[in-house]
């Protein structure tokens, strides 16, 4: 029970029961040079009307996307979302419920992770997926650590076209581990395969790309792993999880494991979370696996039924046996991954992505057309492109915020040597009107 007490005799007697004399007991170990000192310029109490309305105009000063085109992408992406997906979502017994520790009585939840699973395998063309990754880049360093421990090296080499930020959380995962991460450089937007070839040898755990990269660049998937099996190292690729629905799935082109953010399965961008990573491997690597597996089985009576076939973290098995301490649930979001899928199916995936495709290379070509702006890469690519430009990104961005257009993402912040450059993203939401708009105020900001 939540008790707030409102008056003074309230608050004496909580007091009186805590055995403090005044509030400021309560904060005693705060150091009182970073205490805030003075009054809260808070506003009188409001009806809630009045708060539902001021509320509002605070949210308004956000740009969100419901307002503004947004050209971003990056690792989160506007897609559209079914109305469906957050009705079954919003449901009480999957939206208060929390990680199955009952396990065979939430028979609900473990047929909705199963289901997730099996989508998960179809998409990806791997034999097995597992549940409750954080997101992408925590799932990448998972898979290296797979990695690590079925070939028992201590290398991981990994391609600067993953994702920057994926590359940071790898490096944090393995910082006081003894492990080495090396990065091969890009050429034109992909994977410099000669460097690559270099940079493998016998201490290599696994070799990591992203495909399509961090550029939105398509890679070469097959040579990577070539590479990787040449040294009886582990292949991991990071996927876009629509892109699927165009590009061969990297199972078909040797891939040990899968990795990838499903926040575009569904989930919307919340100001950047919660999301979903997902991970699929090959059969050999799953008692490697971190997260939780739900499998399917046949009860006493004949009946089919679902159970947790491994669950391989430390709060379930000794400490020294564990593949993971990766633990919180993330099955609300695989939920909405699930009604996704199943909602498009095989079509309309595959739908969605070839609008993606379409759309980004139309606003890439009326782009790159324009006085003042190139195309940064040759390569081929999926929903996202580099275009370099004459104007300073980032203030480039801060006037297109005045057309309430939401910009791409300056490189430079990333990768100094594309200071110039911007990375924007064109999803299935975009319509062409928005499209022209954006190229139109383009060539207006670059005169």
């Amino acid at each position: 029970m939540n008790y707030i007490p409102s008056t003074e005799e309230d608050r004496a007697e909580m007091l009186k029961v805590i055995g403090a004399r005044d509030v400021a007991d309560l904060f005693a170990d705060i150091p009182r040079e970073v205490r805030f000192k003075g009054d809260l310029k808070l506003p009188g109490a409001m009806s809630e009307l009045e708060l539902s309305s001021h509320m509002a105009g605070l949210a308004a000063k956000n740009a969100s996307t419901d307002r503004y085109s947004s050209f971003l992408g990056a690792g989160a992406y506007d897609h559209f979302i079914p109305a469906v997906v957050g009705h079954v979502l919003g449901r009480s017994e999957f939206y208060t419920a929390y990680t199955p520790y009952q396990a065979e009585i939430s028979q609900g939840t473990l047929q909705a992770i199963y289901e997730y699973q099996s989508l998960i395998c179809e998409l990806t063309g791997m034999d097995v997926a597992n549940a409750s990754m954080y997101d992408g880049a925590t799932a990448l360093a998972e898979a290296a650590l797979m990695s690590i421990n079925a070939t028992g090296r201590k290398e991981i080499v990994i391609s600067r076209a993953v994702h920057p930020e994926y590359r940071e959380v790898l490096k944090t995962y393995v910082s006081n581990l003894g492990l080495s991460v090396r990065e091969v450089p890009h050429r034109d937007g992909v994977t410099d395969q000669e460097a690559l070839k270099k940079a493998v040898g016998g201490d290599t755990a696994c070799v990591i790309i992203q495909n399509p990269n961090f550029f939105g660049a398509v890679e070469d998937g097959g040579a990577p792993g070539e590479i990787a099996r040449a040294a009886k190292a582990t292949y991991v690729v990071a996927a876009h999880p629509i892109s699927l629905g165009l590009l061969t799935p990297p199972g078909e082109y040797g891939a040990d494991i899968v990795v990838g953010e499903g926040q575009a399965l569904g989930n919307p961008i919340s100001f950047g979370g919660p999301f979903l990573g997902f991970l699929a491997c090959r059969e050999n690597l799953v008692r490697r696996m971190p997260g939780r597996i739900v499998g399917a089985t046949i009860d006493h009576n004949g009946l089919r039924g679902f159970v947790l076939t491994l669950q391989t973290r430390e709060q379930h098995i000794r400490r020294e046996k564990a593949t993971s301490n990766i633990c919180s649930n993330e099955a609300l979001n695989a939920l909405a991954a699930t009604v996704y899928l199943t909602m498009l199916g095989k079509a309309g995936i595959r739908q969605v992505a070839e609008l993606n495709l379409q759309k980004a290379h139309y606003a890439q070509k009326q782009i790159a057309a324009l006085p003042g702006f190139s195309a940064g890469f040759k390569a081929p690519f999926f929903h996202e492109f580099v275009v370099e430009t004459e104007v300073d990104p980032e203030e480039l961005n801060k006037r297109l915020l005045d057309y309430q257009i939401i910009g791409g993402l300056p490189l430079g912040r990333f990768y100094p040597e594309h200071g110039k450059s911007l990375l924007f993203c064109v999803t299935e939401v975009r319509t062409r009107q928005e499209i022209d708009h954006l190229v139109k105020v383009l060539g207006g900001l670059a005169q």
